[in-house]
Protein backbone atom coordinates (compact mmCIF):
# COMPACT_ATOMS: atom_id res chain seq x y z
CA UNK A 1 0.00 0.00 0.00
CA UNK A 2 1.16 3.58 -0.97
CA UNK A 3 2.61 5.84 1.89
CA UNK A 4 0.30 8.41 1.63
CA UNK A 5 -2.70 5.80 1.45
CA UNK A 6 -1.32 4.66 4.76
CA UNK A 7 -1.52 8.19 5.50
CA UNK A 8 -5.16 8.91 4.42
CA UNK A 9 -5.91 6.11 7.38
CA UNK A 10 -4.20 7.84 10.03
CA UNK A 11 -4.06 11.83 9.09
CA UNK A 12 -3.07 11.89 12.82
CA UNK A 13 0.18 10.38 12.73
CA UNK A 14 2.26 12.81 9.71
CA UNK A 15 5.43 10.91 7.67
CA UNK A 16 8.78 12.16 9.01
CA UNK A 17 9.47 15.69 7.59
CA UNK A 18 12.43 15.42 5.31
CA UNK A 19 12.49 12.05 3.23
CA UNK A 20 9.92 9.44 2.70
CA UNK A 21 10.25 6.67 -0.35
CA UNK A 22 6.69 5.49 -1.38
CA UNK A 23 5.09 3.93 -4.46
CA UNK A 24 5.77 1.16 -6.47
CA UNK A 25 8.40 3.82 -8.13
CA UNK A 26 10.68 3.32 -4.92
CA UNK A 27 11.99 6.93 -5.58
CA UNK A 28 12.76 9.26 -2.54
CA UNK A 29 10.73 12.79 -2.42
CA UNK A 30 10.84 15.49 0.22
CA UNK A 31 8.45 16.77 2.52
CA UNK A 32 8.47 20.50 2.51
CA UNK A 33 5.56 21.74 4.16
CA UNK A 34 3.81 19.14 7.45
CA UNK A 35 1.38 20.08 9.23
CA UNK A 36 0.31 18.24 13.14
CA UNK A 37 -2.47 18.75 14.24
CA UNK A 38 -3.67 21.74 12.77
CA UNK A 39 -6.71 23.60 14.28
CA UNK A 40 -8.14 26.92 13.59
CA UNK A 41 -10.50 28.71 15.54
CA UNK A 42 -12.50 31.90 15.01
CA UNK A 43 -14.41 33.21 18.03
CA UNK A 44 -13.62 30.25 19.30
CA UNK A 45 -15.47 28.59 16.80
CA UNK A 46 -12.96 25.45 15.30
CA UNK A 47 -13.23 26.22 11.53
CA UNK A 48 -10.14 23.31 10.66
CA UNK A 49 -9.54 20.51 12.86
CA UNK A 50 -6.42 18.67 14.07
CA UNK A 51 -5.40 18.64 10.34
CA UNK A 52 -2.53 16.56 10.01
CA UNK A 53 -0.98 16.80 5.96
CA UNK A 54 2.79 16.29 4.56
CA UNK A 55 3.31 18.34 1.47
CA UNK A 56 5.91 17.20 -0.90
CA UNK A 57 8.29 19.35 -2.42
CA UNK A 58 8.11 20.43 -6.31
CA UNK A 59 5.16 18.80 -6.46
CA UNK A 60 1.40 20.41 -6.83
CA UNK A 61 -1.03 19.31 -4.00
CA UNK A 62 -4.91 20.03 -4.38
CA UNK A 63 -7.10 20.86 -1.85
CA UNK A 64 -10.57 19.97 -2.66
CA UNK A 65 -14.30 19.91 -0.99
CA UNK A 66 -17.42 21.39 -0.45
CA UNK A 67 -17.93 25.60 0.04
CA UNK A 68 -17.21 25.75 3.73
CA UNK A 69 -15.12 22.97 4.53
CA UNK A 70 -12.01 24.72 5.56
CA UNK A 71 -9.98 24.64 2.47
CA UNK A 72 -9.14 28.26 2.42
CA UNK A 73 -8.85 28.54 6.12
CA UNK A 74 -6.42 26.00 5.98
CA UNK A 75 -4.74 27.11 3.01
CA UNK A 76 -4.08 30.39 4.56
CA UNK A 77 -2.69 29.63 7.72
CA UNK A 78 0.08 27.98 6.28
CA UNK A 79 2.08 31.07 6.08
CA UNK A 80 -0.03 32.60 8.98
CA UNK A 81 -2.61 35.45 6.89
CA UNK A 82 -4.96 34.46 10.02
CA UNK A 83 -2.73 36.14 12.83
CA UNK A 84 -4.00 39.33 10.88
CA UNK A 85 -7.92 39.01 12.05
CA UNK A 86 -8.34 39.45 15.91
CA UNK A 87 -10.29 36.28 16.74
CA UNK A 88 -8.47 33.98 14.62
CA UNK A 89 -6.11 31.37 16.62
CA UNK A 90 -4.07 28.55 15.51
CA UNK A 91 -3.10 25.80 17.22
CA UNK A 92 -0.56 22.45 16.67
CA UNK A 93 2.24 23.33 14.14
CA UNK A 94 3.19 23.94 10.58
CA UNK A 95 6.95 22.74 9.67
CA UNK A 96 8.24 24.56 6.56
CA UNK A 97 11.64 22.04 5.44
CA UNK A 98 11.20 20.62 9.47
CA UNK A 99 11.03 24.30 11.58
CA UNK A 100 8.61 25.20 13.28
CA UNK A 101 6.83 28.75 11.36
CA UNK A 102 4.91 29.70 14.60
CA UNK A 103 8.49 30.43 15.75
CA UNK A 104 9.44 32.76 13.23
CA UNK A 105 8.98 36.07 11.83
CA UNK A 106 5.80 36.47 10.55
CA UNK A 107 7.43 38.21 7.60
CA UNK A 108 9.95 36.17 6.80
CA UNK A 109 7.39 33.20 6.50
CA UNK A 110 5.50 34.96 3.64
CA UNK A 111 8.91 35.69 2.16
CA UNK A 112 9.21 31.87 1.95
CA UNK A 113 5.45 31.14 1.35
CA UNK A 114 3.96 33.19 -1.12
CA UNK A 115 0.07 33.56 -1.66
CA UNK A 116 -1.66 33.88 -4.88
CA UNK A 117 -5.74 35.34 -4.22
CA UNK A 118 -8.65 33.84 -5.76
CA UNK A 119 -9.03 37.35 -7.74
CA UNK A 120 -6.77 39.19 -9.34
CA UNK A 121 -5.22 41.85 -6.72
CA UNK A 122 -2.91 44.27 -8.79
CA UNK A 123 -2.03 47.26 -6.38
CA UNK A 124 -4.08 49.90 -8.17
CA UNK A 125 -2.52 53.20 -9.13
CA UNK A 126 1.15 51.18 -9.98
CA UNK A 127 2.59 50.02 -13.03
CA UNK A 128 3.24 46.35 -14.14
CA UNK A 129 6.68 46.62 -13.35
CA UNK A 130 5.91 48.34 -9.85
CA UNK A 131 3.30 45.87 -9.13
CA UNK A 132 5.98 43.00 -9.46
CA UNK A 133 9.05 44.37 -8.07
CA UNK A 134 6.84 45.48 -4.93
CA UNK A 135 7.68 43.06 -2.32
CA UNK A 136 11.65 43.69 -2.76
CA UNK A 137 11.16 47.30 -2.77
CA UNK A 138 9.45 46.88 0.72
CA UNK A 139 12.24 44.80 2.03
CA UNK A 140 14.62 47.83 1.17
CA UNK A 141 15.76 46.35 -2.71
CA UNK A 142 16.22 50.08 -4.49
CA UNK A 143 19.08 48.95 -7.44
CA UNK A 144 17.76 49.40 -10.81
CA UNK A 145 19.01 46.95 -12.72
CA UNK A 146 18.46 44.75 -10.00
CA UNK A 147 15.07 45.43 -10.08
CA UNK A 148 14.62 45.49 -13.81
CA UNK A 149 16.51 41.70 -13.80
CA UNK A 150 14.30 40.14 -11.56
CA UNK A 151 10.98 41.94 -13.23
CA UNK A 152 12.62 40.34 -16.28
CA UNK A 153 12.69 37.00 -14.56
CA UNK A 154 9.77 36.58 -12.87
CA UNK A 155 7.65 37.68 -15.68
CA UNK A 156 9.38 34.94 -17.86
CA UNK A 157 8.14 32.62 -15.18
CA UNK A 158 4.45 33.64 -15.05
CA UNK A 159 4.61 33.38 -18.95
CA UNK A 160 3.69 37.02 -19.12
CA UNK A 161 7.32 38.64 -20.04
CA UNK A 162 5.90 38.51 -23.91
CA UNK A 163 2.98 40.24 -23.58
CA UNK A 164 3.94 43.13 -21.74
CA UNK A 165 7.98 44.12 -22.31
CA UNK A 166 7.04 46.56 -23.95
CA UNK A 167 4.50 48.62 -21.96
CA UNK A 168 6.06 47.76 -18.28
CA UNK A 169 5.21 51.15 -17.60
CA UNK A 170 1.26 50.65 -18.60
CA UNK A 171 -1.24 50.74 -15.38
CA UNK A 172 -1.52 46.87 -14.40
CA UNK A 173 -4.97 47.24 -14.29
CA UNK A 174 -4.99 47.81 -18.18
CA UNK A 175 -3.96 43.89 -17.62
CA UNK A 176 -6.87 41.33 -19.13
CA UNK A 177 -8.41 39.58 -15.92
CA UNK A 178 -5.80 36.51 -17.21
CA UNK A 179 -2.77 38.88 -17.61
CA UNK A 180 -3.48 40.36 -14.38
CA UNK A 181 -4.09 36.66 -12.47
CA UNK A 182 -0.34 35.79 -13.89
CA UNK A 183 0.94 39.55 -12.89
CA UNK A 184 0.27 38.59 -9.53
CA UNK A 185 1.87 35.34 -10.03
CA UNK A 186 4.96 36.84 -11.38
CA UNK A 187 4.96 39.47 -8.00
CA UNK A 188 4.74 36.57 -5.58
CA UNK A 189 7.58 34.72 -7.45
CA UNK A 190 9.66 37.91 -7.47
CA UNK A 191 10.41 37.53 -3.61
CA UNK A 192 11.98 33.55 -4.91
CA UNK A 193 9.64 32.23 -2.18
CA UNK A 194 9.57 28.24 -1.73
CA UNK A 195 6.19 27.57 -1.52
CA UNK A 196 3.24 28.66 -3.53
CA UNK A 197 -0.08 29.18 -2.21
CA UNK A 198 -3.09 29.69 -4.99
CA UNK A 199 -6.47 30.11 -3.56
CA UNK A 200 -8.70 29.57 -6.60
CA UNK A 201 -6.88 31.11 -8.69
CA UNK A 202 -8.89 30.21 -11.96
CA UNK A 203 -12.31 30.48 -10.64
CA UNK A 204 -12.65 34.42 -11.79
CA UNK A 205 -11.26 33.74 -15.82
CA UNK A 206 -12.30 32.42 -18.49
CA UNK A 207 -11.74 29.10 -20.05
CA UNK A 208 -8.56 30.53 -22.10
CA UNK A 209 -7.10 32.47 -19.87
CA UNK A 210 -7.38 28.98 -17.12
CA UNK A 211 -5.51 27.06 -19.42
CA UNK A 212 -2.90 29.20 -19.47
CA UNK A 213 -2.45 29.71 -15.53
CA UNK A 214 -2.75 25.29 -15.58
CA UNK A 215 -0.24 25.23 -17.93
CA UNK A 216 2.03 27.54 -15.53
CA UNK A 217 1.37 25.76 -13.01
CA UNK A 218 2.60 22.14 -14.51
CA UNK A 219 5.68 24.66 -15.76
CA UNK A 220 5.87 26.15 -11.95
CA UNK A 221 6.41 23.03 -9.85
CA UNK A 222 9.83 22.10 -11.37
CA UNK A 223 11.14 24.76 -9.18
CA UNK A 224 8.37 25.39 -6.32
CA UNK A 225 5.88 23.53 -4.12
CA UNK A 226 2.48 24.43 -5.03
CA UNK A 227 -0.52 23.93 -2.92
CA UNK A 228 -4.17 25.16 -5.03
CA UNK A 229 -7.65 25.39 -3.62
CA UNK A 230 -10.07 24.20 -6.03
CA UNK A 231 -13.39 23.86 -6.38
CA UNK A 232 -12.83 22.49 -9.94
CA UNK A 233 -12.36 18.49 -9.54
CA UNK A 234 -11.67 18.57 -13.29
CA UNK A 235 -9.11 21.27 -12.46
CA UNK A 236 -7.76 18.81 -9.97
CA UNK A 237 -7.27 16.08 -11.28
CA UNK A 238 -5.23 17.25 -14.33
CA UNK A 239 -2.92 19.90 -12.69
CA UNK A 240 -2.14 17.69 -9.22
CA UNK A 241 0.12 14.80 -8.10
CA UNK A 242 -1.73 14.59 -4.53
CA UNK A 243 -5.43 15.40 -3.48
CA UNK A 244 -6.64 16.40 0.06
CA UNK A 245 -10.42 15.76 0.23
CA UNK A 246 -11.81 17.98 3.12
CA UNK A 247 -15.24 18.00 4.64
CA UNK A 248 -16.44 20.19 8.17
CA UNK A 249 -13.29 21.56 8.48
CA UNK A 250 -11.42 17.83 8.38
CA UNK A 251 -8.96 15.79 6.33
CA UNK A 252 -11.26 12.76 5.10
CA UNK A 253 -8.66 11.54 2.92
CA UNK A 254 -4.83 12.84 0.76
CA UNK A 255 -3.62 10.17 -1.30
CA UNK A 256 -2.23 10.56 -5.09
CA UNK A 257 -4.52 12.03 -7.16
CA UNK A 258 -5.30 9.37 -9.74
CA UNK A 259 -6.05 7.34 -6.06
CA UNK A 260 -8.13 9.68 -5.25
CA UNK A 261 -10.56 10.03 -8.18
CA UNK A 262 -10.16 6.50 -9.21
CA UNK A 263 -9.91 4.25 -6.21
CA UNK A 264 -10.39 6.31 -2.74
CA UNK A 265 -10.21 4.69 0.16
CA UNK A 266 -13.32 6.46 1.67
CA UNK A 267 -17.20 6.74 1.61
CA UNK A 268 -17.29 10.22 2.01
CA UNK A 269 -14.58 10.83 -0.79
CA UNK A 270 -16.10 8.63 -2.99
CA UNK A 271 -19.74 10.22 -2.67
CA UNK A 272 -18.16 13.80 -3.21
CA UNK A 273 -16.21 12.80 -6.31
CA UNK A 274 -19.25 10.94 -8.15
CA UNK A 275 -21.52 14.05 -7.23
CA UNK A 276 -23.91 12.73 -4.63
CA UNK A 277 -23.24 15.67 -2.33
CA UNK A 278 -21.66 19.02 -2.26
Amino acid sequence: MDTMRQHSETVQTPPDPTVSSHGSDDQKERYRIVTENLSVFFDGKAAIRDVSMAIRTNRVTAIIGPSGCGKSTFLRALNRLHEIQPNARVEGRIMLDGENIMNLDPTLVRRRIGMVFQKPNPFPGMSIFDNVVAGLRFNGIRKRSLLEEVAEEALRRAALWEEVKDRLRAPATSLSGGQQQRLCIARALAIEPEVLLMDEPTSALDPIATAKIEELIYELKRTYTIVIVTHNMQQAARVSDYTAFMYLGELIEFDKTRNIFTNPSKRQTEEYITGRFG
